[in-house]
């Protein structure tokens, strides 16, 4: 088989390159700008050694996908006449001009094309917890969200009108080594809320922490990916891959406390007033947009009925609790100082907004 990844140094791509590269007869390309690709070698080698297999690692080409020419030449030099890739998978289609661009390129070139859409393109608000792919898609919180439905409806338009042979595939909260999956963080990332936990500090969670969600490990999604990968059963449909789990943001906050060996101090604070406080710069912080990724998505109840991806998977289930996951991360962070980015500003947000929400707690008991 003959794969080509676009992108692949994300968290998801990551372990989706180092898996397929271990599959038997498969070459396995990966176009990108270039600046990861030796933390990607080392990745697949990891992953090699962790299953006993030998390294096999993808062959590099250096490119920028957005540009329609650059892409072309790019994919007629890697196919000989009148041949096709086995699959192409785009993880830095965010766009419609995105993926209109990849169906010009890859018409005729493919038997498979394989667009990351979002499980946050889920309609928001709920009307049932219970998520399965036939869940309307509808998010006026997030234009991500609105730009990977507007994808969606797109190629499925072309794959029923001129048989272009789609999956879609809709991961959830994904995670791996490099970073703690968090509801709330600042730009710089999810450590600075680590770095508090470890210095006895109290963390903000959304919510009074009890709505539930849905963590899923790399590793369990890249090998859900590939058992998805030139399944002919898969063309023409839109899968989830998440976890099995289902926590509360408590246990999630509880299970990355206990990772780091501390106890939890949590601090309940609302998404809607977490969202407007974001929008408000404090003592000179940054103003956070917390709208999408709150509103929009982690401040709802999830449950994903993966009963489809496990029919067109053999049955395929998740291996990695979150609590055993986790702690992995954390070790990994803790032990790789450049993983470790210090976000000043998110922490003295945290710091006025938990004393803001104090000095009212003691007006109301006066």
């Amino acid at each position: 088989m003959k794969i080509l990844i676009i992108g692949g140094s994300g968290t998801i791509s990551t372990a989706v390159t180092a898996r397929l590269t271990l599959q038997a007869d498969t070459e396995v390309f990966v176009l990108n700008r270039g600046n990861r690709n030796e933390e990607l070698s080392l990745v697949c080698e990891k992953e090699a050694a962790r299953l006993g297999l030998a390294v096999k690692p993808p062959a590099f080409v250096k490119g920028d996908s957005k540009d329609e020419e650059d892409l072309k030449k790019i994919v007629d030099s890697l196919l000989s006449k009148g041949e096709r890739f086995d699959a192409v998978a785009d993880f830095i289609a965010f766009t419609k001009e995105d993926v209109e661009r990849d169906v010009r390129v890859f018409r005729d070139k493919i038997r498979q094309y394989i667009f990351i859409g979002s499980a946050s393109a889920y309609h928001k608000p709920l009307g049932d917890y219970r998520i399965t792919e036939g869940t309307s898609l509808a998010n006026p919180f997030w234009k991500y969200s609105r730009d990977k439905i507007a994808c969606e409806d797109f190629l499925m338009n072309v794959y029923r009108t001129e048989d272009f042979p789609v999956t879609i595939v809709r991961p959830s909260h994904t995670y791996g080594e490099r970073s703690v999956p968090l509801g709330l963080h600042g730009a710089k990332g999810s450590w600075q809320v680590v770095r508090r936990m470890i210095e006895g500090k109290p963390v903000i969670i959304h919510g009074d922490g009890t709505s539930l969600w849905t963590m899923t490990h790399n590793r369990d999604f890249a090998r859900a990916f590939c058992g998805l990968v030139c399944n002919a059963k898969a063309i023409g449909e839109a899968v989830q891959i998440t976890g099995d789990e289902s926590l509360t943001w408590n246990q999630i906050y509880g299970c990355i406390a206990s990772a780091v060996g501390v106890p939890l101090k949590a601090v309940h604070i609302s998404s809607e007033f977490l969202t407007l406080a974001g929008k408000l710069p404090v003592s000179g912080t940054p103003v956070y947009d917390f709208e999408g990724t709150l509103i929009g998505d982690k401040a709802n109840t999830v449950v994903f009925d993966n009963t489809k991806l496990k029919r067109l998977v053999n049955g395929f289930y998740s291996e990695i609790r979150f609590e055993d996951g986790v702690k992995k991360t954390v070790r990994n962070i803790l032990s790789h100082p450049e993983l470790q980015s210090a976000d000043p500003d998110f922490d003295l947000w945290c710091d006025k907004l938990i004393e803001a929400r104090n000095r009212t707690l003691d007006f109301l008991k006066a």
